[in-house]
């Protein structure tokens, strides 16, 4: 018995459990605030947990389009499933570190600075700014350079919420402001928050679509889609009988034009005919005609002989003979 057992357990070991069919798609959408659940892509789990604490990536030109934009990179992480769509929350953004190392060149001047602000509603968030100035600068105004732009950052901060500062990072506000409030100081190259992270969470409203509602739209806009591809079938369609008119008076031409060539073909081998009647006639009057056999070779001789059903033994003399008789 135990060696049945054994074998049973080695059998069910093999026994591999296929786990890409216990797997389904995902949808990853962005936060409701300020993106309205935007779908931005797809992800593969067995299950709800292994989803939950994902972190998705994405550039901002694949975001939103914008092509300038293809060094930023996009962190959402999934906080929640509700049926097949994952939902996200934007915990911050990065540049691409060879981006960064481009903006540094020699002799200007590169100020860094990280500054922790506090939303209107609680949120937590780091910011890293990279300003680069014309020409080298001084330490003291280095300080002054990044001692406003703590300030400038820390006070957007207190202002607006959550929503409003994503935004802001993406389409580029906050660094036209920062760039305002530090060029009075001294002449700016280029301004940039090169990094963001959520450290701590704060009060997330509810207010604005629900995810049903999301899911109509998608499904209004999807019919819209159908019927303008029906639409525009249908009116191809309608343009093809006369499509198949100019066709058919296409087709009607060339077998005219093949009739005509057919005609004149024929004619050049009547021609041929009578050319080739004429040169049977000539060359008749030349056989009837007396020929110089001295001129030719014993083998030419022999030919003609042979032509003429006559014995082609013998010398050339006997061979003239032959054919002149």
């Amino acid at each position: 018995m135990a060696v049945k057992k054994g074998m049973k357990a080695r059998a069910a070991a093999r026994k591999q459990r296929d786990k890409w069919k216990s797997k389904r798609w995902f949808t990853i959408r962005a936060p409701r605030h300020p993106w309205n659940f935007q779908r931005i892509g797809e992800t593969l789990g067995e299950s709800e947990e292994h989803i939950v604490g994902r972190v998705y990536k994405m550039t901002q030109q694949e975001f939103n389009g914008d092509f300038t934009k293809m060094h930023v990179l996009l962190h959402f992480r999934v906080t929640e499933i509700l049926g097949q769509d994952a939902l996200t929350m934007f915990i911050g953004h990065s540049h691409q570190s060879d981006h960064t190392r481009r903006q540094v060149r020699r002799y200007r001047g590169k100020i860094d600075s990280v500054v922790d602000i506090i939303t209107k509603d609680g949120f937590l968030v780091r910011i890293k700014t990279m300003m680069i100035t014309e020409k080298r600068i001084q330490t003291s105004v280095k300080a002054a350079i990044r001692a406003k732009a703590k300030e400038m950052i820390v006070g957007f901060g207190a202002k607006n919420i959550y929503a409003k500062l994503q935004s802001s990072l993406i389409n580029g506000d906050l660094e036209t402001e920062l760039l305002n409030a530090v060029k009075p100081i001294y002449p700016m190259r280029t301004c940039v928050i090169r990094k963001s992270q959520l450290l701590q969470t704060g009060v997330v409203s509810d207010q604005g679509p629900t995810l049903d509602e999301i899911h109509a739209d998608e499904q209004r806009q999807e019919a819209e889609l159908k019927a303008k591809k029906a639409a525009a079938l249908a009116a191809a369609e309608e343009e093809t009988p006369s499509d198949d008119a100019t066709i058919l008076d296409a087709a009607e031409a060339m077998e005219s034009i093949s009739e005509k060539s057919v005609a004149v073909s024929e004619s050049p081998d009547e021609s041929s005919e009578e050319a080739s009647d004429d040169e049977s006639v000539s060359d008749d009057d030349d056989q009837a005609s007396p020929q110089d056999f001295s001129s030719m070779t014993v083998a030419e001789l022999k030919q003609l002989l042979k032509a003429a059903g006559k014995p082609v033994s013998g010398k050339k003399a006997e061979l003239i003979e032959r054919l002149s008789e």
